[in-house]
């Protein structure tokens, strides 16, 4: 048997033509959208933002369920699984019935071909008359007659067309003949062309149509070869067998592998819910458990059933948290024994060193009796007595932050007037050091409720520290308000920190070079103690440093004492900082000292302008303070006579000295 055309069979691969697909459509516009934002006006990203909104909550689910995960990968990858297998299965069972009808089509085509031979080859009678049972027929009618007979046979079960050689081919052959009003044109031309040049059998799979409902076709098998009629003319048979019942078994097949499929899945999906569950219920008492340790429920235990892998696991976490807890009290008792024990020492020092003070000043008051030696020696026991109770205020007052006993007394306060107050005290020391103290960004009120008493003693540290180690360098005190919140930064120009130092500064008794001599007395306990000042305010109090280019202490309070911080008015990297400098102007000279100053023009603590309540004439015009980052640095406000003539003639070389800075 020949091979037949190159017509593809029923639901096998082939070439759907159609319009090209134009640029920018698709899946890929789509992802696009979500990744980079609706383009356009207001109306896209509303809509894209409606689209996300419900999606959230579930992509927060997946997240955060591995239950769910696991069961929705085991679903997913099970149906994969159910597909792969029921397409595997039903191309088999399609080839095998597709296998099946052509062979029997081959079979009943055949016997149908040699009977047609037969016929056409009857012999003829010696008076040159047909033989008895054909001779009233005509090459017409024979046609008719043969289609008819072979098609008697096979009704429903297939239908027989018979067409001239050089029909509906622009020929003048006698027209097509057909039986089950099965339409001629349902015979390929490509099958056609086939079995005109050659003398085998040609099978391929059609779509059959019919004259009553040229709309609708079904699925078909032709068989056709190539015949001589009774006139000796070439003719074309075929036998049309339509694939209706293989379709039907086709179809029972794919509905009963879908089921089982469907059921399949809907099985592994419980299964691996309850496996996980068994996995998962452990690890979410566990996380649980550990939560509620973390919250400081030291004696919450797992509850432990059985022998297995989870059972020894939560027997170890059992453990865990019972030496973590004899361990948590262990260093609780230590911790109080500790905080006992300074407070009581510090208490009890108390009484000695009032008296050792009181004999102290009555020898330091004498002190002109003495020899040079013994005076010096007097003057040396009046300063160390100083720091000694220095030194024991700073341990009471840790002691106090240690046994959470330290008490806010929270009233609205200017921090201006702060500031006055601790820039005054520390003048002394600064004319000493040869530094100046400057002020900038107090020309509106910084009101916020704190603890006038603590935060005067967090600015008083962090202003004392700026001038001991700033080298000589001016120190620049910045305030501002926005928001919710009003800061004050101190900036120096001295040594700086280290990378690494600016959270290890406010350790208790840490100092950055041991070696190096407290001309002051300080204790080592200053910054740890304005870090709880701040925190007990609710407040940050923070640290930036870079090696030679100074440091900035920031401290960030809320404007009330019932209000969360979100931010601070200041930034904690200065503007003038080696990192923004080389940021903005990456070719400027420093000044003569070496490092650069701020480009905004500031005013010595002796020209402080005087409170709102006590300034002359309308409010002076400044900047917005709660401009973020902070408020900007102003120009002295005029006073009136001479007062106005010395801040002119002081702000204009401070202009000029801050653009040399630039």
């Amino acid at each position: 048997m020949s091979g037949g055309s190159a017509a593809p069979k029923p639901g096998g691969p082939g070439v759907r033509t159609g319009r090209a697909a134009r640029p920018g459509r698709g899946p890929a516009r789509l992802g696009r959208l979500i990744q980079d934002g609706a383009p356009g006006g207001p109306i896209p990203r509303l809509a894209l933002r409606w689209l996300r909104r419900p999606l959230l909550p579930a992509v927060r689910l997946w997240r955060r369920n591995i239950q769910l995960r696991v069961v929705v990968t085991t679903l997913l990858m099970s149906l994969g699984v159910v597909l792969l297998l029921g397409f595997v299965v039903i191309g088999q069972v399609r080839n095998g019935l597709l296998d099946a009808k052509s062979k029997a089509a081959q079979s009943q085509a055949a016997g149908g071909f040699a009977v047609a031979r037969e016929q056409a080859d009857t012999p003829v009678g010696p008076s040159g008359q047909e033989g008895p049972a054909s001779a009233a027929r005509n090459a017409n009618s024979w046609r008719s007659d043969l289609v008819a007979q072979l098609a008697s046979g096979g009704k429903g079960s297939y239908n027989v067309v018979a067409l001239s050689a050089d029909s509906e081919r622009g020929g003048t052959g006698r027209a097509p003949r057909t039986s089950g009003l099965v339409d001629p044109a349902s015979i390929p031309e490509a099958l056609r062309d086939a079995v005109g040049r050659g003398s085998g059998t040609y099978e391929t799979y059609i779509s059959i149509r019919y004259w009553n409902d040229s709309s609708d076709t079904e699925p078909g098998l032709v068989v056709g070869t190539r015949l001589n009629d009774i006139e000796g003319k070439p003719f074309e048979l075929y036998y049309v067998f339509p694939l209706a019942q293989e379709e039907q078994s086709l179809a029972l097949v794919r509905g009963t592998l879908a089921t089982a499929g469907l059921f399949v899945v809907v099985l592994l999906g419980a299964i691996a819910w309850l496996v996980v569950r068994q996995i998962v219920t452990p690890v979410r008492m566990a996380a649980g458990i550990a939560e509620r340790l973390a919250a400081g429920r030291l004696q919450e235990r797992m509850k432990v059933t059985g022998e297995d892998d989870i059972a020894r696991l939560g027997e170890a976490f059992n453990k865990m948290a019972q030496n973590l807890q004899l361990k948590i009290q262990q260093l609780e008792d230590l911790s109080r024994m500790q905080r006992r024990f300074v407070s009581d020492v510090s208490h009890e020092l108390r009484t000695p060193l009032t008296t050792v003070r009181m004999a102290a000043d009555v020898i330091h008051e004498a002190r002109s009796d003495f020899d040079p030696v013994t005076a010096r020696s007097a003057e040396l026991l009046g300063d160390q007595l100083d720091r000694f109770e220095s030194l024991l205020s700073d341990l009471l007052e840790i002691s106090r932050f240690d046994a959470g006993a330290a008490a806010l007394e929270a009233e609205p306060i200017d921090l201006r007037e702060v500031v006055r107050r601790v820039i005054d005290g520390a003048e002394p020391l600064a004319e000493r050091k040869g530094s100046r103290i400057r002020v900038v960004g107090d020309r509106q009120p910084v009101v916020a409720e704190a603890d006038a008493r603590r935060v005067e003693r967090v600015l008083r540290n962090l202003v004392v520290n700026a001038v001991e180690h700033g080298e000589g360098k001016d120190v620049v005190v910045r305030m501002a308000a926005a928001g919710g919140a009003v800061a004050v930064a101190v900036r120096d120009y001295g040594v700086g920190l280290k990378p690494g130092e600016a959270t290890r500064v406010f350790s208790r008794f840490w100092r950055a070079d041991p070696a190096r001599a407290r001309t002051t007395g300080g204790t080592g306990l200053g910054l740890s103690i304005a870090v709880e000042d701040a925190r007990l305010h609710g407040g940050w109090l923070q640290a930036w440093g870079e090696p030679g280019g100074g440091s900035q202490f920031r401290l960030t309070l809320p404007r009330t004492a019932d209000e969360s911080l979100r931010g601070s008015p200041i930034p904690l990297e200065p503007e003038d900082s080696r990192q923004n400098r080389e940021r903005t102007d990456p070719s400027g000279e420093p000044e003569a000292d070496g490092h650069h100053r701020t480009s905004a023009p500031v005013q010595s603590v002796s020209d402080l302008p005087p409170l709102p309540a006590q300034q002359r004439g309308g409010a002076p015009v400044g900047v917005d303070p709660a401009a973020l980052p902070g408020s900007a640095s102003r120009i002295v406000a005029c006073q009136v006579g001479e007062r106005s003539e010395e801040t002119s003639a002081q702000v204009v070389p401070e202009r000029e000295e801050s653009a040399r800075g630039r």
